[in-house]
């Protein structure tokens, strides 16, 4: 139950606590006043309501999810949790992804994310097997369905050793460019990488798309790709915002030569997103040995050179990810303690909610008048109460008003599960 109710119509929130960054203000958190008028932010008037201090924040973008992969876990567990173990059980899986299949299991967890006060998603989307043919037509149905709630965006995922100029790749992109979407690829090391990403960033162009990348999602030091793309990107002028995900490997790579990399992300315009749930859970992982490695890659060496760095929910129990609930509340505490971002820069906050926004081209959420009233309220007065509880009794607005935050039941997908 939300831990306060508020009135309809014209009403002002009074004595909230906001960070400061989120309203141009010196300092941390500040306290102020929020007005609400016919589903817009305004300024203060109407029925006063008296907050006590709760945190207010905008709703949140989730830039790299997996909808097409979430909630299997039941019926495909991870054997072992390794990385590799999670990639055979999804692509074993993958013969029961039938458009209900994904359908289902795609709704169950925007309503998740639409609960906890998420407002836009991209959602990257398996194409091995021709599995983009199948999932493709039901994203396209969703982004409909929930265009009044969640502003959908979807980015293809196929390996780089895959691409070709031409049949199945040509198709998907095709297929991505139809929906309006995000041509996506994986790259690893594999032998003459640069020539595939010439031919990939020109595919993207000829299409006007937008790219991203699923990057060195590995502890191997020797995993350079992330310095791949951006030389591609600098010797092409590929213009378009360019997205790179995980970038684990520079935590283990000599300082020197990963500060380097850093500063060829920094000047080739790249747009980093870190997942730090997922990441923890796969990286650094053998039988019977404790982890030495987070598997975060270097967020604040990257904000330092004016990297834009988001954080995102990857996974959902799948394989690749046993939890989860896309709860962007969750990626940020989980964030905060893993990577530190506590002791540290002021507007560590954006990195789920503007930053995000923008490297996609969503709308750039605020708290300022003339916006949409769509917020989350916690009973929480700074951080250490944000990050201390789950904040179950969160109250979601949308348009000023407060949504039902009531959550699916798992038992709505065991009929799925039971093959």
């Amino acid at each position: 139950m939300d831990f306060k109710s508020l009135p309809e119509g014209r009403f002002t929130l009074r004595d909230v606590t906001v960070p400061a960054c989120l309203i141009g203000a010196p300092g941390h958190l500040v306290r102020t006043d929020i007005g609400i008028d016919g589903g817009l932010i305004a300024n203060p008037g109407g029925t006063d309501v008296a907050m006590g201090g709760a945190m207010v924040l905008p709703c949140f973008t989730d830039m790299h999810t997996h909808l097409d992969k979430g909630h299997i876990w039941p019926r495909a567990a991870n054997p072992d949790g390794t990385f590799m173990g999670a990639l055979t059980t999804v692509r074993e899986d993958h013969a029961n992804w039938t458009p209900d299949d994904v359908r289902a299991r795609m709704d169950f967890g925007l309503r998740c994310a639409y609960a906890h006060g998420t407002k836009a998603i991209r959602t990257h989307l398996d194409a091995a097997n021709g599995q983009f043919r199948r999932s493709w037509p039901v994203f396209a149905e969703m982004r409909e369905k929930w265009a009044e709630k969640i502003e959908l965006q979807g980015s293809s995922l196929a390996a780089c050793d895959t691409f070709t100029p031409d049949g199945d790749f040509r198709e998907l992109a095709d297929t991505v460019a139809a929906n309006k979407g995000t041509l996506g690829l994986v790259t690893y090391p594999v032998d003459g990488l640069a020539d595939i990403l010439l031919g990939f960033f020109a595919m993207a162009a000829e299409r006007g798309l937008n790219v991203d990348f699923h990057v060195d999602e590995t502890m191997d030091p020797t995993s350079e790709t992330l310095r791949t793309i951006a030389e591609v990107v600098m010797e092409t002028g590929f213009a378009a915002p360019v997205v790179v995900g995980h970038c684990c490997s520079l935590s283990t790579q000599d300082v020197a030569r990963a500060m380097d990399t850093l500063d060829m992300v920094a000047r080739a315009g790249l747009n980093v997103v870190s997942l730090p749930m997922c990441n923890l859970y796969l990286q650094d992982r053998e039988p019977h040995r404790t982890p030495r490695g987070r598997g975060v890659t270097l967020v604040h060496e990257m904000k330092a050179r004016g990297i834009a760095v988001s954080f995102a929910s990857d996974n959902t129990r799948d394989p690749f990810y046993a939890y989860g609930d896309l709860d962007m509340l969750e990626v940020l505490r989980q964030a905060t303690r893993i990577a530190h971002l506590d002791h540290s820069d002021t507007d560590w906050v954006q990195s789920c909610i503007a930053n995000p926004a923008a490297s996609c081209g969503f709308a750039v959420p605020t708290l300022t008048p003339g916006a949409p009233a769509d917020m989350t309220i916690f009973r929480a007065r700074e951080w250490t109460e944000l990050f201390a509880r789950p904040q179950s009794d969160r109250i979601v607005l949308r348009g000023g008003s407060a949504i039902d935050r009531t959550l699916p039941d798992y038992a709505e997908l065991d009929d799925l599960m039971r093959l």
